[in-house]
């Protein structure tokens, strides 16, 4: 019987647990060079000694424009190598595997001069309205994705996540709401996400699984449904993602009567959908900070992993916590076991 602290292996990954740390913004890159900083090393190597399987560095930029804010990580200079190199290297040292989520912001990159898209229509009326791509451009940019996965190869990272989720760019190409375009990446709304997981692949180790994040849900009118994501999924599937890493929304505010819901676990069931519809391993994420619903989501067979957001924001030692609770071998550091009530004397 699988729990959250069965070890999983995917080609050459190899996790000692089920237990992920989301992708989540720090925006602590003080000299705004998009090179990770003391705090980011300090922020991942916790998780790692706090006994999580899987850590995924925050949302790295494929070039300066491309960036939320000018505090964001980046991977479009051979600089900002080392130091995202160090943080791999210590996370390895307690056991953990790493990965980076590799993206470009499009139109909701809010310090940009002038954002692109691949339309020229803003995030809402707060946001610069975005430059259109010409084809070229997005040719070119197809091409910083690919230097910036071969980049994040070279800083030593277990495995890539291509951010197809909540709103930027490889979403905005793949969502009709955004895509408004009359060229061939019109025409084929997949097209660029499917060319950036093949130009990324071609930079990846044979054996290193690559994970794409996906919103498999629109809240907004007019969005698209669990239906066409998993249409999208396919293509993306076929083009070379072997993980899909479930999330939602992003894409606009939020409608009146498509509200995502609020409460624990809601988003599992599209994870559950991605997994039975495409037979791929999947990420469910989405408040699952309790140690027994995470646990029930592996033993329940509707996630092959679970990543825990908020939860690891709150407390770096949440997996050595739910083993606690869970009555699970966590990997109890021994200078901590006097900490946690199964050990102490």
């Amino acid at each position: 019987m699988k729990d959250l602290f069965t070890p999983y292996e995917l080609q050459d990954l190899k996790l000692k647990n089920r237990v992920v740390m989301p992708p989540m913004c720090q925006y602590s890159v003080t000299d705004k060079d998009g090179i990770a900083t003391d705090w980011h090393y300090n922020h991942y190597v916790s998780r790692a000694v706090g006994g999580a399987g899987l850590i995924i560095i925050e949302m790295t930029d494929v070039d300066p424009d491309g960036r939320i804010t000018d505090y964001d990580l980046g991977l479009w200079s051979d600089e900002q190598i080392p130091a995202l190199a160090r943080i791999v290297e210590a996370c390895h040292a307690y056991g953990a595997k790493v990965g980076i989520q590799i993206a470009h912001a499009g139109r909701k990159a809010e310090d940009a001069p002038r954002p692109v898209a691949p339309s020229a229509i803003p995030f809402n009326a707060e946001f610069k309205t975005p430059r259109e791509l010409t084809t070229e451009e997005v040719q070119t940019m197809v091409q910083k994705f690919q230097a910036s996965v071969k980049r994040a190869i070279q800083a030593g990272f277990d495995v890539i996540e291509l951010h197809g989720a909540h709103g930027y760019l490889i979403h905005q190409f793949h969502s009709p709401l955004t895509n408004k375009r009359s060229d061939k990446y019109g025409q084929d709304l997949t097209l660029f996400g499917k060319e950036v997981i093949q130009a990324a692949k071609k930079e990846m180790p044979e054996g290193m699984p690559l994970i794409m994040r996906i919103s498999a849900q629109e809240y907004v009118e007019g969005g698209y449904t669990i239906r066409e994501s998993i249409k999208i999924g396919k293509v993306y599937k076929e083009a070379g993602a072997d993980i899909f890493h479930i999330s939602a929304g992003g894409e606009g505010a939020i409608a009146a009567d498509g509200k995502p819901g609020t409460h624990a676990a809601y988003q599992v069931p599209l994870a559950r959908a991605f997994k039975q519809e495409l037979n791929v391993p999947v990420i469910a994420v989405g408040r699952l900070d309790e140690a027994v619903l995470a646990n029930a989501v592996i033993g329940n067979d509707e996630a092959d992993l679970v990543a825990v957001g908020r939860g690891m924001l709150r407390n770096p030692y949440w997996t050595l916590e739910a083993g606690v609770q869970l009555g699970k071998d966590a990997g109890l550091p021994k200078q901590y076991e006097l900490g946690f009530p199964r050990s102490r004397r």
